[in-house]
């Protein structure tokens, strides 16, 4: 069947949507693929409902040799959340519901524990396993602020999967198994990725790695070194220096330091008033203690300090990592009131720690070793220590990886200096352990007729996210430019000349290519050749078919829309020319 713009249900815009963040968003919209029906929620039409499917064909044609597909609901009941403990963890972010009984339920954000007690209901013993399992379906996530599209919705297509086995080994194969098909599924799809190490926040589990797709409007920042370090920049771990002696340091000291609430002042006064002998002072001599309040699952609250060196801020998404499920939040006026021994702006480590009057926990930067010596607040009005040394003056309640990471920072394996990127996550990988299998009784008899814990691996891939993601990687300035195995068609064939002969040309090379196997979306608006054009190039076909004025010398226009390379090919060779082109 040939598809005709005429009965095509799609319109495209000249102008970006009010809302458009980023290029895959605007485009998709423009282009007639999505149309948004609330914040985060979008429709797919017919074109970009065709790409999704591509995605999912692909998907499943790396999955099916290592998993088998089934479909679990998205209606869930409460319990099994509540047993792993992830109703309370997830907070506000997931959907809640009730039913006319008053029963609660959640909208699926994701399965891995309807997952856990499907097996156990039907696996009882070590012959049924090693078992592999995997869905593609809707999920459905209360983002506080959807955005960008399909990158950052409410409601969007996920592929998940999931691994059971007897032990770690048989989870290691597995786990391998499942990034072996990952890394042919996105190099399927067509756009720059990277992999990295990655955090298991609420999933739990041990190793984790993402699946980034590069690009500028990703929310997520990764860093990577010469030697093949790669990670999160949530999971980055920071080169811990040696210890340093700290024999012949100075006793401690407290000085005048007025107006100096911020680092900046303070290193300005040092210098002024307190010049070192050496060179001048830097932000890299100071120890700021930042407070912050701890939000837990239940809403309990309590006060943090976070002490780091003063050249650096604390990573909100680096410190909530480390916190999850536990949420941070500012320290307010009403904290300072309840705790009066804090002199604002010049909080020391003298009034902090779990063995002060405070009470505050205490965590410090892994930069933060025994010997160091720093100038930090005196926990008086306008006045700073000097000289504090980490274990002989102030011993911390432990370390927390919750500073920035910066561009030229050492790699933590010795591989060089860490690079800064963006990237969306496209897919996520975990060895997941035993954490859902124990809260949930998924044992089986092992070989002994003793029962054991089942170990599990869990595995996600953002299909819809893939969608936008490759129109993120190939996108120009004109529109689309999808990789051929993922475009709704293989052709768009616009008709441009006048008359009946040109109609009729593309007709009958449209009925050509049809019986080929070419899919083929055939341009028959009565539109000026310039609107076509134009809508060719914003809808993004890999190839383009213009029957227009070199018909009447005897050739047909075609266009290669990624490389923008166009031929003129005589009529008796352009059905040829497009099948070589479609097949590659």
């Amino acid at each position: 069947m040939i598809t005709r713009m005429t009965e095509l249900f799609v319109r495209t815009l000249r102008e970006d949507p009010a809302d458009a963040e980023v290029p895959s968003h605007r485009w998709l919209v423009r282009a007639g693929y999505i149309r948004r029906t609330a914040p985060g929620v979008y429709s797919w039409l017919p074109l970009g409902y065709k790409v999704l499917r591509n995605v999912e064909r692909i998907v499943r044609e790396e999955m099916d040799p290592i998993s088998q597909e089934i479909l679990l609901p998205a209606l869930l009941p409460r319990e099994p959340y509540e047993a792993t403990g992830r109703w309370d963890e997830y907070g506000p972010n997931i959907f809640r519901i009730k039913d006319r009984r008053g029963s609660d339920y959640l909208l699926g954000p994701t399965h891995e524990e309807i997952f856990t007690l499907l097996v156990k209901e039907m696996c009882s013993s070590y012959k049924d396993l090693p078992l592999a399992l995997y869905q593609i379906q809707t999920k459905y996530r209360d983002e506080a602020r959807p955005r960008a599209g399909l990158l950052r919705g409410r409601e969007f297509v996920m592929k998940d999967s999931y691994t059971f086995d007897i032990d770690d080994e048989g989870l290691e194969k597995q786990y391998q198994a499942h990034r072996d098909a990952y890394i042919r599924i996105f190099d399927r799809l067509g756009f720059e990725y990277a992999i990295v190490r990655a955090m298991s926040g609420a999933m739990g589990g041990s190793a984790s790695e993402e699946f980034l797709a590069i690009g500028d409007s990703g929310e997520d920042t990764f860093v990577r070194s010469p030697g093949g370090y790669a990670a999160n920049v949530e999971a980055v771990s920071t080169a811990i220096p040696e210890p340093l002696p700290y024999d012949d340091a100075p006793a401690a000291h407290v000085e005048d330091t007025p107006n100096t609430p911020t680092i900046e002042t303070l290193v300005a006064v040092a210098n002024e008033k307190h010049p070192r002998a050496d060179r001048p002072w830097q932000a890299s001599d100071t120890l700021k203690n930042v407070l912050l309040m701890v939000v837990h699952p239940d809403g309990t609250k309590e006060p943090l300090a976070i002490g780091l060196p003063g050249d650096r801020e604390v990573d909100m998404k680096r410190l909530g990592a480390q916190l999850d499920p536990a949420e941070a939040e500012p320290f307010g006026e009403d904290d300072f009131k309840d705790h009066p021994g804090l002199v604002k702006g010049y909080i020391g480590p003298q009034a902090l720690g779990l063995e002060s009057s405070t009470k505050i926990r205490y965590l410090v930067d892994p930069r933060v070793v025994t010997g160091t010596r720093w100038v930090t607040g005196a926990n008086e009005p306008g006045r700073h220590v000097f000289d504090l040394v980490a274990g002989r003056d102030f011993t911390p309640d432990g370390t927390i990886e919750a500073a920035e990471v910066k561009e030229g920072d050492p790699a933590p394996d010795g591989s060089g200096p860490l690079h800064l990127a963006r990237g969306m996550e496209m897919g996520h990988i975990f060895q997941l352990g035993r954490k859902y299998a124990d809260a949930l009784g998924l044992k089986v008899l092992d070989q002994n007729g003793k029962l054991v814990t089942v170990t599990m691996g869990s595995y996600g891939i953002g299909v819809s996210r893939a969608v936008a993601a490759v129109a993120e990687n190939t996108s120009d300035d004109k529109g689309l430019a999808w990789p051929r195995e993922l475009a709704p068609y293989d052709v768009q064939l616009v008709v441009a000349g006048k008359g009946d002969e040109a109609i009729t040309a593309a007709n009958d090379l449209a009925s050509r290519l049809h019986e080929m196997g070419v899919s083929v979306l055939l341009d028959d608006r009565k539109a000026t050749p310039g609107v076509k054009f134009a809508d060719a190039e914003l809808i993004g076909m890999p190839t383009i078919v213009v029957v227009g004025r070199g018909l009447a010398d005897g050739v047909i226009e075609v266009r290669d829309r990624r490389s923008g390379e166009r031929q003129d090919v005589p009529v008796a060779e352009v059905t040829d020319r497009i099948l070589a082109a479609v097949r590659g």
